[in-house]
């Protein structure tokens, strides 16, 4: 046995024997099916919590309603939550659940007065809270403990008089929970993107400065890096059924670093270190985007730090770019052989300028994400923003009103899941059920969004059910009346329902959860086989529910859905682009105005992004590879961040040339090559969408080309044979164009296969 790094080193032998061989393996189980131990936290503090706050309320309180609400709000706020962010922000997440639990409860308990006002109230509610989850990740994992908690309250029979033991439950519930976040294995306060995405910065960093001072094998080497962890970024970010991003502007801020690291990535996947090295502007154009990500790279690791390192960097590389485009346009040749001699020369400027776009954008974000968090509590309060990005409330707005459309999954799924939690409420009702809450309870455990995956999950909920329900008529037999014995079973069973879930399947969960309500019914009022017997039955009338409305409300789902979500992306983000080339061709004329189409084509992306993650998170086989549906998203994100890297490119417009006409042809070839790109990501879009075929690649437009040079050239040269920087703008906008063409043949191959 050996001592390292103050940790006990050897095998069973030496350590603590076969016990803590076993204790070994089963935390190593663990740690491989439940990555971070976090359904393993929930559990515990659950397992602690829940049965103590019973045990106050039902035998030192005397109090048998309060000790059910106590109990179940301990359950939802503990086990089926679970917060990011700092400490500070967890507990007032805590807080504002709790709240949200106070309002749901008193409104189920005066909504149950009736059937109709129930049904009624149940469906509003249930859309509200389930199409809320699409303004944060905050939200949407939270929904179905709110869910929980109006179906406790409208599904149990009660008066009015009732209602200050509920809502007394709830406020101890939510004290507890409180503590035990605090308190109890609290959750580390890193960003599931920070850490991922330093990585990337540093990685692109590293390769940047080779394209400047290294050879072409050190350069391929980091270009390798820089592809493996920008994987690595887009698996953490997918790997969750919602945007990893909050309400806050610090978290709204980070998420967009996926999209741009992705898009930074495949500028550099094209690296040319010779020419980069042999033209000194572009060479500090890299080496000056090196230093800014990794500042970017720093504060992402210690959020601690100051921004003015990196925004000191960032003005290093806008004067940088300034140097670039008047070199350019000092070095574009007056006499030319061909279009090729003329565009040669800008090849290398125009990469680095595309890189610097990026690099700019990703500092922004940084930066917005480290201000944000260093304002004052009244900042916060009163919702000062740190930059020009839209506030909280019109963030959400937005968001929303992005989902407010006919084809979003989102809104599918938020009204089939209102349908069917108000005909599971209706059906309780009608049929008399003793335990209506368990019939509602069991159509939201397995309401999904196709009907394969609901029917699916029906039998899972189901077998769980009748299997747990023989584990506790067993439990039940062996023990008879013996409540202390129940007492020592709760935790247990508390704890086993919280982590198997999670670390074996949904339906083990199922039989755990059973196995703990007839532990905790049993103990608060002992029915034997006749609770088993409901619990089954009831069960069983909530998965027949999510099965017919499955049926009835888009029966198939995201499956079918991604492709119209694909569609209308790429046809808003291509006339987005278009948009964007008529503003620079304005920019020539008096009064240009500004594209209006970028809000459209981010809220068809943010829709996209949605349906995608619904269709990864869908039981069954998939049709598409998810290797060719990757590519097709990222596809979308390629098009509308160059139509932003154009847009950028002319709102620093500073040619001051007067306007005139005789810069028409230009504009002409400009607007021609633009409108035929349109055209294509049309069909393409059409194809998605199952109406056409999909449109082979456009091919390299050789006379286009020409044209477009034979216009700079008799348009865009002064009286003194020189270039402008208009004319520089305009050949560099026709780049970002023919890099949205090849991203064609790609987009091809994947379609062909959907």
């Amino acid at each position: 046995m050996r001592v390292l790094g103050g940790r006990l080193i050897g095998g069973p032998a030496a350590g603590g024997g076969p016990a803590a061989a076993r204790l070994s393996g089963l935390v190593g189980w663990l740690r491989r099916r439940d990555p971070g131990l976090a359904a393993t936290r929930r559990a515990a503090r659950t397992a602690v919590v829940m049965p103590l706050l019973f045990a106050f309320c039902a035998g030192v309180l005397k109090a048998p309603t309060v000790a059910s609400f106590a109990a179940f709000g301990a359950f939802a706020m503990l086990l089926l939550v679970d917060f990011p962010g700092s400490a500070g922000q967890r507990i007032r997440a805590q807080l504002q659940l709790a709240v949200a639990w106070l309002v749901l409860v008193s409104l189920g308990t005066f909504a149950g007065y009736s059937v109709w006002s129930a049904v009624v109230v149940t469906a509003v509610v249930g859309f509200a809270v389930l199409f809320s989850g699409v303004v944060s990740s905050v939200l949407a994992g939270a929904g179905t403990s709110l869910l929980l908690s109006f179906i406790l309250s409208v599904a149990t029979p009660g008066s009015l008089s009732t209602l200050p033991d509920r809502l007394a439950g709830v406020a101890i519930a939510a004290v507890a929970a409180v503590f035990a976040v605090s308190f109890l294995w609290p959750r580390t306060s890193i960003d599931p993107l920070r850490a991922p995405a330093a990585r990337v910065c540093r990685a692109a960093a590293a390769q940047l400065r080779s394209e400047a001072l290294d050879s072409v094998d050190v350069c391929a080497v980091r270009t390798r890096e820089t592809a493996t962890l920008i994987d690595e970024l887009r698996r953490t970010f997918t790997a969750t059924p919602y945007r990893p991003t909050g309400l806050s502007t610090g978290s709204r801020a980070l998420v967009r670093l996926v999209d741009e690291l992705t898009w930074l990535s495949g500028i550099l996947d094209e690296p040319g270190p010779e020419a980069t090295t042999c033209d000194a502007e572009s060479a500090a154009v890299h080496v000056a985007a090196a230093g800014v990500l990794a500042c970017s790279a720093e504060l992402l690791d210690d959020g601690s730090q100051n921004v003015d390192n990196l925004t000191s960097a960032a003005q290093v590389l806008r004067d940088a770019v300034t140097k670039l485009e008047d070199g350019a346009a000092g070095r574009l040749p007056s006499t030319y052989r061909s279009e090729a001699d003329l565009l040669g020369s800008l090849n290398v400027s125009f990469r680095a300028q595309e890189v610097a776009f990026g690099v700019l954008l990703i500092a922004q974000n940084v930066e917005t994400a480290r201000r944000s968090d260093q304002r004052s509590w009244t900042d916060r309060l009163l919702g000062r923003e740190p930059s020009a990005l839209a506030g909280p409330f019109a963030s959400a707005t937005e968001r929303a009103a992005a989902h407010l459309e006919p084809h979003s999954v989102w809104l599918h799924n938020s009204i089939r899941g209102a349908v069917g939690l108000a005909a599971a409420v209706a059906l309780a009702n009608v049929t008399g059920v003793q335990h209506g809450f368990w019939v509602i309870l069991g159509t939201l455990s397995v309401l999904r969004s196709n009907a394969l995956s609901t029917g699916q999950n029906a039998y899972r909920a189901i077998g769980g059910t009748v299997v747990g329900s023989i584990v506790g008529a067993v439990l039940l037999q062996l023990i008879g009346g013996n409540r202390t014995a129940l007492w020592i079973l709760l935790p247990i069973a508390v704890l086993v329902a919280g982590i198997v879930p999670a670390a074996i399947s949904f339906a083990t969960g199922q039989a755990a959860f059973t196995v703990t309500l007839v532990i905790l019914f049993s103990i608060a009022q002992p029915e034997g086989w006749s609770l088993i017997l409901f619990r089954i039955g009831d069960i069983a009338l909530g998965c027949a529910v999510s099965v017919a409305v499955g049926l009835l409300f888009w029966p198939r789902g995201a499956s079918k859905a991604v492709g119209k979500a694909l569609a209308e992306a790429y046809l808003d983000s291509a006339r987005y682009l278009v948009s964007v080339v008529g503003y620079a061709v304005s920019c020539c004329a008096p009064g240009p105005r500004m594209p209006q189409d970028g809000r459209r084509a981010a809220a068809a992306a943010r829709r996209l992004d949605d349906t995608f993650r619904t269709y990864l998170a869908e039981r069954g086989a998939k049709t598409v590879p998810l290797s060719e549906m990757t590519a097709l998203v990222t596809g979308v994100v390629a098009v509308r961040l160059a139509a932003d890297a154009v847009l950028e490119l002319w709102e620093r417009y500073a040619d001051g040339r007067p306007p005139s006409d005789d810069r028409a042809s230009a504009q002409a070839a400009l607007l021609a090559s633009a409108d035929r790109l349109l055209q294509w990501y049309s069909n393409l879009a059409g194809a998605l969408d199952g109406q056409a075929s999909v449109p082979e690649p456009l091919p390299h437009d050789h006379p286009a080309k020409t044209r477009l040079v034979d216009a700079v050239r008799n348009d865009l040269y002064d009286a003194d044979d020189q270039a402008t920087p208009t004319a520089i703008r305009i050949l560099w906008t026709n780049d970002h164009l023919e890099v949205v063409r090849r991203l064609q043949p790609s987009l091809v191959t994947a379609a062909q296969r959907t």
